[in-house]
Formats: C-alpha cells, structure tokens, sequence
C-alpha cells in the first residue's frame, strides 16, 4: 500500500516538474515553436507610418505669429477640421499702414505728374524762344551780305550762339523726357510694391486657419524656446512645428532586434503584434525596415540592437501611436 502512495507522488511531482519547465521556456525571449522554427520576442511602440506635422510657414515681413486658437491635445480630426487659429491682429495693422503708404504714393505720383508737365511747358516755352531768336539772328545773318567784313563776322558769330543756344534747348527737352520717364518708372515701381505687399499679406490672412488634411488624433507640440506644450497665448516663430496628426488608418510598430538575432530576421517576415493593453489579441504585421547600423539599446547598457520597423497589415481603431506592443518574429531563419 505505501508503494502505491509513493508510484503516486513520483507521478504528480514528475507532472508538476514538466508543467514548470514548460512555463520556463516561454518567458525567455527566444523559443523554439514546434514546426515554424525560432519565434522572437521584443517590445515596441505604436506609431503612425503618415504623420503630418503643422510647421509655422515663413510670412513674409512678420518674425512671429500669436496662437489664439488651438484644439485639445488628443483630440479626434478629420480633413478640413480647423485645428490652430493665429492672430490676424498684426496683419491687418500691416495692410492699413500699407493703404496709407499706397495713398501718400499714389498722391507723389500725381504731384509727380504735375511738375513734370509745368517742366516741359516752361522747356518748350524756351524752345520757342531759342527758335524765334535763331530765325531773327538768321534773317540778320543773310541782310550781312552788303554790309562790312567786320559787320557780317559779328552776325555770323551771333547766329552761331543762338544756333548752340537752340540746340541746347533742344537737348534740354531730350533730356528731361529721359529724365521724367525714369521718375515716373520709379514712382510705379513703388506703388505696384506696396499693391503687391498689400495682395501678399491678404493671401495671409486666409491661412492663419489652419486645417488638417488627415483624419486622426490632434498632437499639440511642445514650445523650442520653453519646453512645455504649446498653449493660447503663445508666440511662434516660423519653422516651429506647431502640432501634428498621424493617420491612423495605416500604423507601424518601432521596434529592435537584439544583435544576436540580426542574421535571423529577414524583409517581409510575419509578425504577430500585441497590444500590452490586450494580449491575447493578434494584429498581423510584417517586417518593413532593418538598420544598417547597430547602437547601445540603452544609456549605461552594454547591450546592442538594430532598429526595426513592422508595418501593421491592416487598420483598426484600438491601435494608437505610444502604446506599447510585443513583437513575435515568426518563422525565422
């Protein structure tokens, strides 16, 4: 009877020996599958494969724009939502001072206008003058001819002065023409400046709304100059990026590969992921990037992994950017 009690013990403690063993093999990150080969574990992190980020665009004469509008930070887009407002208060004291400019310039060009006609009558006045004493110095030129040597040398002499004085008059018209053309040039030139800055800065104000494109989770970014999120009141200078918004309908796991492993994953490979959140729920994706180069996993570890990207094969909503996966390698070489 006590032998039967102790067959007994050694089947149960042989039962629970195997049971453990095989809870063992399945923490560990590698583990051979029963007929795909070696399985992979690593965690990784949801993130968006389209992300379209909102920079502050370079406006042409303003160094910084105010944010008086903007959506909360997690916020539910779709494409034409308004997302960021910026103030136009600027802008619109730009095109008043722009209107007046343009009318002191328009009002130089009038007065422009005006002085170079009072120039010409008064030039072709001279003119006049400079022919009618050309003529009579001719006339008494030609009545010479009886009389002295001497008489006709002082005749022929005024009817050369008054011939250059003519000419120069003439020259004088030529050249105040030239003159008044350029003048008038420049005055236009500064009057389609100020249309054009006026037109530029019009075309402004239709984009200080700015809209998404993409349907997604509205992403505030944060402040270069403070660090925090980016809030109402704030000014931005161009180039910062104001926000961003992933299209969730196509998604990518960033992930690694421990060194040891490189040689055994490959391009197009199956992968099962699973949302920390809900293990037991398999997404299917396949492996679409391998670096190059290998770096430190982390600061003060002498461990090494190659970065990894796994597209998901297919949208669902429960997947969003920052969650925190697992990725099972199958069938790896």
């Amino acid at each position: 009877m006590e032998k039967k009690y102790i067959y007994l013990f050694i089947i149960v403690f042989s039962q629970l020996f195997f049971s453990i063993s095989c809870s063992n093999n399945k923490i560990g990150e590698t583990e051979e599958s029963n007929n795909t080969g070696i399985t992979i574990r690593e965690v990784g992190e949801l993130a968006a494969i389209n992300s379209k980020a909102f920079i502050l665009p370079r406006y042409n004469y303003f160094y910084e724009m105010r944010i008086i509008g903007i959506l909360d930070h997690g916020e539910i887009v779709r494409p034409g939502d308004s997302i960021i407002q910026l103030d136009p208060t600027e802008i619109k004291k730009f095109i008043l001072n722009s209107e007046t400019s343009l009318e002191t310039q328009l009002a130089a060009m009038e007065k422009l206008l005006v002085s170079q006609d009072n120039q010409i009558s008064e030039l072709e006045s001279n003119l006049k003058t400079a022919k009618a004493s050309f003529e009579l110095k001719k006339n008494s030129l030609e009545a010479s001819r009886f009389e002295t040597e001497r008489i006709r040398k002082i005749r022929e002499l005024q009817f050369e002065q008054e011939k250059i004085s003519l000419a120069r008059e003439e020259k004088k018209i030529e050249l105040n023409k030239i003159v008044n053309d350029n003048d008038f040039k420049i005055q236009e030139i500064r009057i389609n400046q100020v249309l054009r800055q006026i037109e530029e800065v019009q075309d402004i104000i239709e984009t200080l709304t700015i809209r998404t494109q993409y349907e997604g989770i509205f992403q505030i970014a944060r402040n270069s100059r403070t660090g925090a999120m980016i809030k109402l009141g704030d000014n931005i200078y161009p180039g910062s990026t104001l926000a961003t918004v992933p299209d969730l309908k196509h998604m990518k796991v960033n992930t690694f590969i421990n060194e040891n492993d490189f040689l055994k994953i490959y391009l197009g490979q199956k992968v099962h992921v699973r949302l920390d959140a809900s293990p037991n729920i398999i997404f299917e994706g396949e492996v679409s990037y391998i670096g190059k180069l290998c770096r430190i996993k982390e600061t003060n570890s002498r461990q090494k992994v190659f970065d990894v990207e796994v597209t998901i094969l297919k949208s669902d909503e429960r997947l969003k950017p920052g969650m925190t996966v697992s990725c099972e390698y199958l069938e790896c070489r």
